[in-house]
């Protein structure tokens, strides 16, 4: 099973942990996401296509992240997500945080910070290994056909990454 640490409003631990996925969070407490924008040195944009057979959001387009393990700093989990994901391997330091964002969803249960991570490097698509049960598909994308996605509703997180594409 695996954990997740609960932070309060100022995205600071709380002491107490829960169950991944486990909707139970009550006002004022958040889990911690993170997500990754790699990009070639063209600037272009490695994006992932979920797979069919997935619960939530099935088929969108994203960029590689996910959930911060309890005990994980926000640059240990945007690290091993990207390696898990699409098989490349960054080290500490080669990554800056350069946003933030808070998502209050009381109906749901399900409250949550994201920090999205920056990443520059000479990749090529030959370098990239896809997780195959959680991707269909991958590439990378000019900032123009991330936004053609963004504005069909196709891509996952959009309205924040937006600015940043």
């Amino acid at each position: 099973m695996e954990y997740w640490d609960i932070y309060d409003i100022n995205k600071k631990k709380t002491g107490r942990t829960m169950l991944r996925n486990d909707w139970h969070m009550q006002p004022g407490e958040y889990h911690l996401t993170v997500l990754a924008l790699v990009r070639d040195m063209a600037g272009r944009t490695l994006i992932t296509r979920r797979q069919l057979d997935k619960e939530w959001a099935a088929g969108k387009w994203e960029i590689p992240g996910g959930g911060v393990r309890a005990g994980e700093t926000s640059e240990e989990a945007v690290l091993r997500e990207v390696r898990e994901e699409t098989g490349l391997v960054f080290h500490t330091g080669e990554g800056r945080l350069i946003h933030t964002y808070r998502n209050d969803s009381p109906e749901e249960h399900n409250n949550y910070f994201v920090d999205i991570y920056e990443f520059t490097a000479p990749v090529t698509a030959a370098d990239v290994r896809v997780q195959k049960e959680e991707v269909l598909d991958f590439r990378f994308a000019r900032p123009d056909e991330v936004h053609r996605l963004g504005d069909a509703g196709d891509f996952l997180h959009y309205s924040h990454l937006e600015a940043f594409l």
